[in-house]
């Protein structure tokens, strides 16, 4: 252990694993790559057996937690939509409809206020070099860190707003069931 480390923090970078189990090392390593990835390269992260990470990945796969992309070699990418829906569902099972709902208003309050600021219906729609050049307030710095925000609001409303319609859904068919 390095002196910097101290033994109840992380382990470091360079062994970001240390500790986990073999099926942890390999869903670590998928929640790491950013494009289709051989097992014998996930393996090599995961400091495991090309054979083992082979039995995980294609459970993963099955679970859709991965994709499978079939060719020689095989590789496989994070399956960016089920970490999606997952976090939604887990929305819906953490808060009420009510709860929701409010966090909705709120995302699109911000979002409204952003749009008035800027003159536009999306972040994507905004020069921010032109924006930050035609004002006394904001660097161009703020107007980025603006547009990340705005771009995150919008993504965070949609969630939000689909886990409440999952959980209206559900309690719909409780009360009916």
């Amino acid at each position: 252990m390095s002196n910097s480390e101290s033994p109840d923090g992380p382990p470091s970078f360079e062994d970001a694993f240390r500790g986990d189990d073999v099926e942890q090392r390999i869903y670590g390593t998928v929640l790491q790559t950013r494009e289709p990835t051989t097992a014998s390269t996930i393996a090599d992260v995961a400091d495991c057996d090309p054979k083992t990470a082979r039995k995980y990945l294609g459970w993963f796969s099955e679970l859709g937690i991965v994709t499978r992309h079939d060719g020689h070699p095989t590789t496989y990418e994070r399956n960016d939509a089920y970490f999606e829906w997952r976090r939604i569902n887990q929305l819906a099972a953490d808060h009420s409809i009510e709860d929701l709902q409010q966090r909705v208003r709120e995302l699109s309050s911000r979002i409204e206020a952003y749009e008035d600021t800027y003159g536009a219906p999306t972040p994507a729609a905004v020069d921010a070099v032109a924006a930050a050049e035609s004002s006394d307030d904001r660097t161009i710095d703020d107007v980025y860190g603006d547009l990340g925000d705005w771009a995150t609001a919008r993504d965070e409303r949609t969630r939000y707003e689909r886990a409440r319609q999952q959980r209206a859904s559900a309690e719909t068919e409780q009360v009916s069931g």
